[in-house]
């Protein structure tokens, strides 16, 4: 790869990313850029040549990066980018702040983003994928986010030229979020605290979440009801069409869908990226061989597989 600009910031070739990820998989990034401030990664951008590929990357909760790796700089944010600040009903993350944290000082304010509570990863990857839990998304009270665009400008986006839907957004080619602000109803802390506390008891129950995984697998499936029927609004759950295609429990070398939760794809130990994804795909193909239905990818898969 060409020169790269000096930053403040460390910036490393050749950087295995499975440390970073939840899964503990994916090969290097040609570079890992760590921005020191919004500044640092604004003067990099800028005098980046512009043919040279930008990956922003949170804390790899929701991603499988190949065993190849990724052929870009990838960005990640990291200390100077996770400020949380409240003022009325509105309440502004930096981009590296954890969902947990946001959902926990908003509820101390007395402002509800409890959704966020259960949801791993960072405010930039919340708002990159739309994410949700409990029937509510980022889509529903996000205002703006500010980015730093490929070229080094550092710009303003409203929500709704985002055009948020499901696990998605029109987020500009190489554009990084710096910082989210939300705008959220009002609540008693102390009621907002006691149904975080419900949530995480939920979730602890019926998920792994002490298993190296990177949260649900697939998206449940859009317009199949369980009887057929037109009057049944009963929406099908992955893990039903899952476990009827006897896929809970399989397993591809150390990948191994969870045995808890067969919605839940685990890096049961050694697993590489191809195994992980390789039994994603067993899984859509067992699960359309069974039930006419093609389940959708809800984690990210990016870079390129391992040299042959």
């Amino acid at each position: 790869m060409e020169h790269l600009p000096t930053p403040r910031g460390p910036l490393t070739p050749d950087r295995p990313l499975a440390d970073l990820t939840w899964l503990r998989v994916g090969g290097p990034a040609d570079y890992l850029f760590l921005p020191a401030d919004r500044d640092d990664l604004s003067a990099f951008l800028a005098a980046l040549a512009p043919s040279i590929p930008v990956f922003p990357m949170g804390v790899g909760s929701n991603l499988i990066v190949r065993d190849g790796g990724i052929r870009a700089v990838v960005v990640r944010l990291g200390r100077g980018f996770n400020g949380i600040s409240v003022e009325g009903n509105r309440v502004t993350a930096g981009a590296a702040a954890l969902d947990a944290h946001v959902a926990l000082k908003a509820a101390e304010a007395g402002v509800d983003l409890t959704f966020l509570r259960t949801i791993p990863g960072s405010i930039g990857g919340a708002v990159r994928m739309n994410a949700g839990c409990y029937g509510h998304y980022v889509a529903d009270v996000l205002e703006h986010v500010t980015v730093v665009l490929r070229d080094g400008t550092v710009a303003t986006i409203a929500a709704a030229d985002l055009r948020l839907r499901y696990r998605q957004s029109d987020l500009p080619e190489g554009a990084v979020i710096v910082a989210a602000t939300f705008a959220a109803p009002l609540g008693d802390p102390e009621a907002l605290a006691a149904r975080m506390k419900d949530q995480i008891a939920k979730r602890d129950a019926s998920q792994p979440t002490k298993e190296r995984s990177a949260g649900s697998t697939f998206r449940n499936p859009v317009g199949h009801s369980s009887t057929g029927r037109a009057d049944d609004t009963h929406e099908l759950k992955a893990w039903k069409v899952i476990d009827d295609a006897g896929m809970r429990g399989a397993r591809v070398g150390g990948a191994q869908m969870s045995v808890m939760h067969s919605n839940f794809l685990i890096n049961a130990g050694g697993a590489t990226a191809a195994d992980l994804e390789n039994l994603g795909e067993d899984v859509r193909k067992r699960v359309f061989q069974n039930s006419g239905i093609t389940l959708e990818w809800e984690i990210m898969r990016v870079g390129e597989p391992a040299a042959k």
